[in-house]
């Protein structure tokens, strides 16, 4: 039989990337007592008066179909919301309602580019936005960042990486799983380099509510730069909501009128009941957000205080989100080896740094999103198996 070639592209870019985090599934179903580190999921629960929404709004009948775009009273709470934050006028014209982050980004690169093209990415970058680009038939180009700079983006590494096929910059910031969070004018400096040549900026920003030092900056809040960006979030991460599935695309209203067709033919709507839990939570003053930044900086500071005396690993605080990364490479090993190696021998669950990019391959990425005992064992474990391994140079 025969495939679309959309199956080879994406061959090895989904759920393969959480190979370890599966394994450690496997173990606990095993009886193994494994810390898991690995996903970016809130370990509190998510506030009951959203739950209280969603149930009264199932039982008062919103079970039916909705609209491609999404239900009105969301639409008009995110207009508010993007209207408060950039001190522009954003209409309901200028969103989309998706199910979540993730297919609002599926949905905006499929409408922004197609085979021939190019998507800049900061590598780092989160594990399935290659498969994202690739699914288009675009190629994904890597703009490295530096840990001596925080990764940070830096305009000029971005602008050497322009060819004429480039199309989009994928911009993430606050950013997984770095934790690095651009500041305003680096911002401007990077979208002077996409208006100079013609790029859209699609801004992944779920992180938004959760950074933990420093200032959120975004281009779509610069007048400048909103005529070419599109932001894509949801509640997920925010609200501690992930199972709900409720997110957003923010743009020109020209280009929400020709990615509405593309959405109908995905989705053709989400659940209204959903919709109103989150129209509900952008409108209210939930304390959640609140409640994870506290418990991420502390979590943060137990990882990083943890490890410090152990010479074979180096702790990079990050300034937002539910991760921390830790340079392995004193070890020995790559986070590769490094990460299926501590699953094995001490049953802790992280996520490999080659799941996220070349600039990543000297690293593991865990997860600030267990209780502080849990973390702090779990530090013990990684420091105990790097001892082990011996400490070596690090080459810079």
């Amino acid at each position: 039989m025969t495939y679309a070639s959309i199956t080879e592209r994406l061959a090895g870019l989904g759920s393969g990337k959480w190979e370890v985090h599966f394994r450690a599934r496997k173990m606990k179903a095993e009886g193994r007592d494994v810390i898991e580190l690995t996903i970016g999921e809130p370990d509190i629960p998510t506030d009951p008066a959203l739950l209280d929404v969603c149930s009264n709004a199932m039982r008062a009948g919103r079970t039916r179909y909705s609209t491609g775009r999404g239900e009105p009273a969301f639409l008009a709470a995110l207009a508010a919301k993007y209207s408060r934050r950039t001190g522009r006028k954003i209409g309901t014209d200028q969103v989309l309602s998706f199910p979540g982050t993730q297919s609002a980004l599926y949905a905006v690169m499929t409408g922004l580019v197609e085979t021939g093209d190019a998507v800049l990415i900061a590598d780092p970058y989160y594990a399935t936005y290659e498969g994202v680009v690739r699914a288009t038939g675009a190629t994904i180009v890597p703009v490295p960042t530096r840990a001596e700079k925080g990764f940070h983006l830096q305009a000029a590494d971005l602008e050497a990486a322009i060819t004429p096929e480039t199309k989009v910059l994928l911009l993430n910031t606050p950013h997984n799983p770095t934790g690095a969070v651009l500041t305003a004018d680096e911002i401007a400096a990077i979208g002077a380099v996409c208006r100079r040549h013609g790029l859209w900026i699609v801004a992944d920003e779920v992180y938004e509510e959760l950074i933990l030092s420093g200032t959120f900056a975004s281009p779509f809040d610069m007048a400048d730069l909103a005529d070419r960006t599109i932001v894509v979030s949801s509640i997920s991460k925010s609200h501690a909501a992930p199972g709900f599935r409720s997110g957003w695309a923010i743009g020109p209203s020209e280009f929400c009128e020709r990615l509405l067709p593309v959405s109908e033919m995905m989705l053709f709507g989400g659940q209204p009941f959903i919709a109103d839990m989150a129209a509900y939570a952008l409108t209210h003053d939930i304390p959640t957000a609140a409640l994870l930044r506290d418990a991420y900086r502390r979590r943060a500071r137990i990882v990083s205080d943890a490890v410090a005396p152990c010479p074979a690993l180096k702790a990079l605080p990050p300034e937002a989100g539910m991760f921390i990364l830790i340079d392995v490479r004193g070890s020995g090993l790559d986070g590769d080896a490094f990460a299926r190696g501590l699953l094995e021998a001490e049953a802790v669950a992280v996520m490999p740094g080659s799941s996220f990019g070349a600039e990543a391959q000297g690293f593991i990425r865990l997860s600030l999103t267990v209780p502080d005992a849990a973390l702090a064992e779990a530090c013990r474990r990684i420091t105990r198996f790097a001892v082990a391994q011996g400490v070596k140079e690090v080459a810079e």
